[in-house]
């Protein structure tokens, strides 16, 4: 199967976006690659392509275990047998993971970097066939970067003991020219291809206020996104809890995250986030780092943020989808105190000499005072953000930001003037979100389709946005599909989703029935496919052993596999055995 047909299958989309496809071809020639792509971009494209159609595993080093969960779940959900190990799995699961892996069930595998130190995880590798390896967030590797993390400096040993040198493909949204040269030098990338598309978030609208009550220009703020979901940033956990006890009080259903919960909250409450349990996150810096969530409509700073690279990474969890987003940045004399604090008290590298670290703190000033510069300044923020990461030849205005709109830094939250939300003489923020050209009809339509993903999200306990995502729903009230061949045309929607998702979607589409009528026929159909047939035919069609084979490397439990196929789970044991699959 070629990249293209790929991109239409599995992801669903037509066409690559600028960058994509010379880094994949890149990666299929077997050179190293260096990819700076703004969040939203398709990243993580660049390498699932080339590790779908490379002999072998491809393994993906990530910094977090919840961005593992997105990645490996959006991939399941596209028909790809993917899977992660990290320390939320048992060690027995680790152990089952590491042999079905050794047994070719996996095309992409995602790791921890300190994965990579340990001994039965090395002779694995050593012993499978590496197709690639891809580092995502490598600007971790660099002590310059915001996000150091020692672990990703022996990423580089590791490949140094494989039998046979993979690619390597090192992804980053935010680094400087000093950290991509850290990346390229520290990761041994060899002479690599190197492709910045541009830091610029046209969707992004980016506003700065100076103003008199945080909480009152945050609770008007909220009030005009309605029920979008959102994270607000805070700078510690006192404020964290403050904000998240207030909005609660307001009746936001809000949660929390930050490093002084215990691990299991910290799940709990990013799964009800991420599962639209809870509206809005409030976080300190801890939270989001890579974060898959496609329809997070607004990020909002409570306090400013220490440096500009943070600064970015963090709004740029907004409109992952590329439809308009909101961020909103309130500063305040304090924020500058607290970031000098919080800069003195962080805890450096053990590593690192007196020099280095004084060096460091040095950088660390500097970028303080550039971030301070940014929230106070008079020219197009879009503008100085781009500058910032060494773009050239940047339009003086971008209109689309609170300083080319000419809106008021120092804002009275007593008064009526609170923002560009909700004030007169500004364009309408609620209509600034709304799908292009909208209907009011288009509108209640699209609504409606919101409200059948999550329906059928809830059915099947996975996140709305694993489903399809705005920037889809949206695409389907353009193109009204009318057939299951014409919802293939929709923008994310692959084989695999076209298959489970098109008769529901269909309903509402075409036939106009309401989403919860559309949900109990979905959930009427995968009941009806667990019902098994109690005399079925011995015989396996090539076909179906095909789906089984998908269904088994996708880590479907047996007992599904066996409803699916109206098989017992001992004929499925059968003919897992007989196939070479199992012992």
């Amino acid at each position: 199967m070629t990249k293209h047909e790929l991109l239409k299958k599995v992801f669903g989309h037509e066409d690559f976006r600028e960058g994509q496809e010379k880094l994949i071809d890149e990666l299929l020639n077997g050179y190293d690659v260096l990819g700076v792509m703004p969040t939203g971009a398709g990243k993580s494209v660049c390498y699932q392509i080339p590790a779908l159609m490379l002999e072998g595993i491809a393994l993906v080093v990530s910094p977090l275990i919840s961005l593992m969960k997105d990645q490996v779940m959006s991939l399941k959900a596209a028909g790809v047998a993917a899977a992660y190990i990290n320390s939320s799995l048992t060690p027995g699961q680790q152990q089952e993971a590491i042999r079905r892996a050794g047994n070719g069930m996996y095309k992409i595998i995602y790791v921890a970097p300190e994965r990579l130190r340990m001994p039965a995880f090395i002779r694995f590798a050593q012993n499978a066939n590496i197709s690639l390896i891809a580092v995502d967030e490598a600007h971790c590797v660099s002590q310059w970067g915001q996000d150091f993390r020692p672990s990703y400096l022996h990423i580089s040993e590791f490949v140094s003991r494989l039998p046979k040198r993979p690619p390597m493909a090192a992804f980053t949204a935010t680094a400087t020219a000093s950290v991509r040269e850290d990346v390229i030098r520290l990761l041994r990338l060899e002479e690599p291809y190197c492709l910045s598309t541009g830091f610029n978030r046209p969707n992004l609208r980016f506003t700065n206020v100076k103003p008199s009550s945080k909480f009152a220009m945050l609770r008007s703020f909220l009030k005009d996104m309605g029920d979008e979901c959102g994270i607000v940033y805070c700078n510690t956990r006192k404020t964290v809890e403050e904000v998240t006890a207030k909005l609660n009080e307001l009746g936001y259903i809000a949660t929390r995250y930050h490093a002084g919960l215990t691990d299991e909250e910290r799940i709990k409450n990013q799964d009800a986030f991420q599962y639209d349990r809870a509206q809005i996150m409030v976080a300190t810096n801890a939270f989001g780092m890579g974060i898959d969530k496609s329809n997070v409509r607004f990020v909002v700073h409570y306090n400013m943020p220490r440096d500009l690279e943070s600064y970015y990474q963090e709004a740029g969890r907004a409109g992952r989808d590329g439809e308009p987003a909101e961020c909103l940045l309130m500063y305040s004399g304090q924020d500058v105190i607290t970031a000098k604090w919080l800069m003195e008290h962080n805890d450096a590298n053990p590593d690192l000499t007196d020099e280095q670290r004084e060096t460091i703190a040095k950088v660390d000033m500097e970028r303080l005072h550039k971030m301070t510069r940014y929230v106070t300044t008079g020219k197009c923020l879009r503008k100085y953000i781009l500058e910032y990461f060494g773009e050239k030849d940047v339009p003086e205005h971008c209109d689309n930001c609170s300083t080319c709109e000419g809106l008021p830094f120092d804002v009275d939250t007593g008064s009526e003037r609170l923002s560009r939300i909700g004030s007169k003489d500004s364009r309408n923020a609620n209509a600034s979100r709304q799908p292009h050209g909208f209907t009011a009809w288009q509108n209640a339509l699209l609504e409606n389709l919101k409200v059948l993903r999550n329906l059928l999200a809830t059915q099947q306990h996975i996140p709305a946005y694993t489903v399809f995502s705005d920037a889809s729903l949206i695409d389907m009230v353009r193109r009204r599909p009318m057939t299951p061949d014409d919802f293939l045309d929709v923008s994310g929607v692959g084989v695999s989703k076209q298959e489970k998702y098109s008769q529901s979607f269909l309903r509402v589409l075409r036939d106009g029935f309401e989403p919860n009528a559309a949900a109990d026929e979905f959930a009427d159909m995968m009941r009806s496919r667990k019902t098994p047939a109690v005399n079925k035919c011995e015989h396996w069609a090539a076909e179906e052993e095909q789906r089984l084979k998908n269904e088994y490397f996708g880590e479907m439990p047996l007992q599904e596999i066996a409803a699916k196929h109206g098989r017992t789970i001992g004929a499925i044991r059968l003919r897992l055995q007989k196939i070479g699959l199992i012992e």
